[in-house]
């Protein structure tokens, strides 16, 4: 699929956990192809700092709004913020995500709804806060950041898998019910990224500082990690109108085939 550099000139753009990562990567992409953005995020010196960047290229054309996805009234108070800034809205990506490490001993009640509350409630509340609004410009286009997890996932991310799970069916379900009104909601599996905040949380668990330049080859065919920019570029793509009719795709961004997979036997 190919995107002419200013394709989304007039749109305005939701990006959730946008001040970092996937979604600023996301969130300069839609920009850079004349979209005008609301960021989001929980720190507002971050936040800050993306939309300084982007208002200079673009005066007026970026914003920010801080919200605790936690919380109900913050999902629909951060979808009104783009309303009372932007005037209407066309395009949501759901991206912001807990990543926090659980397996069956340590997923208590309180671990498991604050990580579904945040990864599969907070996107359905969204969508929900911005459906009458699509409506009103006759259509919308959601992408859903979900992760390869989202089909079986790691034995120390027990309830966020589950939550990727989830947002699978959410996304399915949401684009088979309201593709008809043109509003196309898919959903991108990304495979294992580097980030920031990954990054840093490797370090955190006991990697060496250059832990992205020692990665087996049954994880990163390639010698490194997907980067936030490749993911943007998809996302771009999807959610331009060139993908015209294309809904409800579910679609893994990894670099090997996810399902049926059998690596190399390899010994040390």
């Amino acid at each position: 699929m190919g995107t002419s550099e200013q394709g989304l000139n007039g749109k305005i753009a939701l990006v959730t956990g946008s001040t970092t990562g996937i979604g600023e990567a996301i969130a300069r992409k839609l920009h850079a192809a004349g979209a005008s953005v609301m960021i989001h995020g929980r720190r507002k010196e971050e936040a800050e700092i993306v939309v300084k960047s982007l208002n200079a290229l673009r005066s007026g054309s970026a914003a920010y709004h801080l919200a605790e996805l936690g919380n109900p009234e913050e999902c629909e108070g951060l979808v009104a913020s783009v309303l009372e800034k932007f005037r209407l809205i066309n395009i949501l990506v759901n991206n912001a995500a807990l990543t926090s490490r659980s397996n069956l001993e340590t997923t208590d009640s309180e671990v498991f709804d604050r990580i579904i509350s945040i990864n599969l409630r907070a996107p359905l509340l969204l969508i929900r806060s911005a459906l009458p609004h699509f409506r009103k410009v006759g259509g919308g286009r959601v992408l859903n950041i979900g992760s390869i997890n989202g089909h079986c996932g790691e034995a120390n991310l027990l309830a966020y898998s589950i939550s990727k799970g989830g947002l699978i069916t959410l996304s399915r379900n949401l684009a088979d019910t309201y593709g008809r009104e043109g509003i196309m909601v898919n959903h991108f599996n990304v495979g294992w990224t580097l980030t920031p905040n990954e990054y840093a949380l490797k370090i955190r668990e006991g990697l060496p500082e250059d832990w992205p330049t020692r990665l087996p080859k049954t994880s990163a065919p390639s010698g490194s990690l997907l980067s936030p920019d490749q993911i943007a570029h998809f996302a771009l793509n999807i959610l331009s109108e060139e993908a015209g009719s294309i809904n409800g795709a579910v679609i893994d961004l990894e670099q090997y085939p996810v399902i049926g997979r059998n690596p190399i036997k390899e010994t040390a």
